[in-house]
């Protein structure tokens, strides 16, 4: 049995165009939280993505339960599946971290670190337009970690 490190780099970026495809058909976490503890909007202009990303943090600032709602692009949806699956369970600063890896690395400015399934991701990065529609639902979680009243916008 071959495991990902075996695999050549073509079977490996379609293993994860396979992913982002899965994700944006069948998004995981996709509808409103019953009680929230931080929600925050994202708005791409450039391609009309929309979303609302939901947390549930509890008193020792860990992500208890995420998602998301909203309509959008493949990528952009498949990107808020997979930061749902990525930060329940980690704590505040953690998913602080993790945020900032991803969005560093999709926007090329850092080696990507070891981003398990988010680095189904960077395949975006050949493409700045749709950068972009991936970093939409980081932004959101920006927001709403921050409490920010304003929708997150991929134009900041």
């Amino acid at each position: 049995m071959s495991t990902v490190t075996d695999l050549s780099g073509d079977e490996l970026r379609e293993l994860y165009r396979d992913l982002i495809l899965d994700h944006a058909r069948r998004p995981r976490h996709f509808g409103r939280l019953v009680s929230p503890t931080h929600e925050a909007e994202g708005i791409n202009p450039l391609c009309g993505d929309k979303l609302h990303l939901y947390l549930a943090i509890d008193d020792e600032n860990i992500v208890r339960d995420a998602s998301f709602e909203g309509s959008g692009c493949a990528i952009s949806i498949a990107s808020a599946s997979l930061l749902t699956e990525a930060v329940i369970g980690l704590d505040r600063s953690d998913v602080l971290a993790r945020r900032s890896a991803v969005t560093a690395a999709l926007r090329g400015e850092t080696r990507p670190a070891d981003l398990g399934k988010l680095q189904s991701l960077l395949g975006v990065r050949d493409f700045p337009s749709r950068v972009k529609c991936a970093t939409l639902a980081w932004h959101a979680l920006a927001g709403a970690l921050n409490r920010h009243n304003v929708p997150a916008n991929t134009e900041n």
